[in-house]
């Protein structure tokens, strides 16, 4: 029989069990704590750098050649930690969310100044829709409009093909947040729909005071009559080329509000409505 040499354990360095046969060959201690004999093993806990490494691998320590004539070389090997795929942006953002109610008091009072008696529709003609949105930044906002009861479905559709789409929008307020005030409103860059007033250059009721108008990024896409502008902004995108929160002629959002019915303003000829859909094509 033959006779085993006696074994050794220590800990090293790294909180690891050792273990190594003592016998005629010299035993060579590695710098991480380890041992050589023909080929020396060491399994512990190994932690990573910065990135936070790996723990609990397992390496393979090739000893010194020469050390033993059965030693033969063995390639390093190292248990990399599974990779993770980036989660999608469609993972990451939440589903969009849409509310249609009635005008309550509470919201009567706030909109003291886009509706008053002897506006063409009624305060119970209208409703109160929420909208989630993404922003020129991709963040996830909730916004409001008013429009007319009989369309607020269909408007829930559009801005739910727009978040699909991920168009942006500079703001989704109402436009009482601005006193009233279209100018103020535009030039805000906020999208908005009821407004109890006369139609631009005119005394007509706008199709707005039927809550049945929405007019989208007035800054990306200006109000345009020979040389008035509207916003002022709207003059750098003039040109009509592709950009963030610009609506081009049969684009997807043009192909979003015909589809609930909704015509728009940017096919006009004088003037050329860029911001403006309507129910009525006015």
């Amino acid at each position: 029989m033959t006779r085993r040499p006696p074994r050794r354990s220590w800990q090293d360095r790294t909180g690891a069990v050792v273990v190594c046969a003592l016998g005629p060959v010299l035993v060579a201690v590695l710098a991480v704590g380890a041992c050589s004999g023909p080929t020396a093993t060491v399994t512990g806990g190994v932690t990573g750098g910065a990135t936070g490494g790996t723990t609990g691998a397992t390496q393979s320590v090739t000893g010194t050649p020469g050390t033993s004539p059965a030693a033969r070389p063995t390639s390093a090997r190292t248990t990399r930690p599974p990779r993770t795929s980036p989660t999608p942006p469609d993972d990451r953002r939440p589903p969009f969310r849409a509310s249609v109610s009635r005008v309550d008091a509470a919201l009567a009072a706030r909109m003291h100044a886009s509706w008053r008696p002897g506006c063409p529709v009624p305060l119970a003609d209208l409703r109160h829709l929420r909208l989630r949105y993404v922003d020129f930044e991709g963040r996830v906002r909730d916004g409001e409009l008013v429009v007319h009861a009989d369309v607020a479905t269909g408007v829930v559709q559009v801005f739910e093909r727009l978040y699909d789409l991920e168009f942006p929008l500079r703001s989704l307020r109402l436009v009482d947040d601005f006193g009233a005030d279209d100018e103020a409103s535009m030039a805000a860059d906020n999208t908005s729909a009821f407004n109890c007033r006369a139609v631009t250059g005119g005394t007509a009721w706008s199709e707005h005071s039927y809550g049945r108008a929405i007019d989208v990024n007035p800054v990306e896409n200006p109000y345009v009559s020979g040389t008035y502008v509207a916003p002022p902004a709207g003059r750098a995108f003039l040109d009509r080329v592709p950009g963030p929160g610009v609506i081009l002629a049969d684009d997807e959002v043009v192909r979003a509000f015909a589809a609930q019915g909704w015509s728009w303003g940017g096919y006009w000829t004088r003037p050329v409505d860029h911001q403006h859909f309507s129910t009525t094509n006015r």
